[in-house]
């Protein structure tokens, strides 16, 4: 019988407002993401160049294999170490902290 991933969304709450967190696994590996209105955290599985190509705006962190990012909020103390052009243009940069790089993402400035 086949044994399907595991595939998970759920709403997260941080000080600086609410986000969907993801997270997929099976028996060789998993990532994680956390899903906001403007942006995305996400593990080193994404790739900039793309989100860059697409005018997206993503910071990513990277696990180990010692302790990879499993669940979205993994990413919370995890360092970014890549990020698109429309994420630095929101003031996130790497060496900030997940958390650091969605208070980023759900703070910004609407100009409303």
């Amino acid at each position: 019988m086949q044994t399907l991933p595991k595939a998970e969304h759920r709403q997260l709450q941080t000080p600086y407002g609410s986000c969907i967190g993801a997270a997929y696994a099976w028996a060789g590996g998993q990532y994680c993401a956390i899903h906001t209105d403007t942006g995305v955290v996400g593990c080193g599985i994404y790739d900039v160049d793309c989100a860059d190509e697409f005018g997206m705006a993503f910071a990513i962190a990277k696990g180990t294999p010692e302790h990879p990012l499993r669940d979205p909020e993994d990413l919370y103390e995890a360092r970014i170490v890549a990020v698109s052009r429309s994420a630095r243009q929101l003031g996130i940069n790497t060496g900030m902290t997940g958390m650091e790089a969605l208070e980023k993402f759900l703070t910004r400035d609407t100009g409303s």
